[in-house]
Parts: C-alpha cells; sequence; structure tokens
C-alpha cells in the first residue's frame, strides 16, 4: 500500500494495520529489509493515527450552560 492509501484510512483501519506490523516485528520472523520497510510503514501508520486523534480531539465541543442550568450551546473544548 502507497502513503495515499494511508491518508484515505479510517482511524479504525491505520490501527488494526499498525497492530499487524508491530505483530510482525515482535515476532522476529521477517528479513531485515522487510523490517525496516515495516517499521516504515509503521511510523506512517502511527502519524496517520496521531493526526486522526488529534482532528477528531479539535472537534469535541463543551455544553454551555445558561443560568438556570439550561443548555444553551456549544463551545470548543479549549476556549475559555
Amino acid at each position: 500500500m502507497s502513503d495515499d492509501a494511508i491518508a484515505e484510512m479510517t482511524f479504525e483501519q491505520a490501527m488494526a494495520e499498525l497492530e499487524q506490523v508491530v505483530g510482525q516485528l515482535e515476532r522476529g520472523d521477517v528479513a531485515l529489509e522487510a523490517s525496516i520497510n515495516l517499521y516504515d510503514r509503521g511510523a506512517k501508520l502511527r502519524a496517520h493515527c496521531e493526526a486522526k486523534l488529534k482532528e477528531a480531539e479539535e472537534k469535541v465541543a463543551a455544553i454551555t450552560l445558561d443560568g438556570d442550568g439550561n443548555p444553551a450551546g456549544l463551545k470548543p473544548l479549549d476556549a475559555s
């Protein structure tokens, strides 16, 4: 799979493949050159997962309440 394919993956797809890559590397039954390629792919998958998580965090919103304690709207999680 190419780097473009990674960019199109969902978080869950990338995480599942990353788990497979880690499993292969941990077993140690892969030739050196293949291990290097797997490590490189794993690093790209990890970065993709981190970007997806950051994107999700930015979408999280806190519910604001009015003076009576009723929901009044939303604000970004990191807004004061």
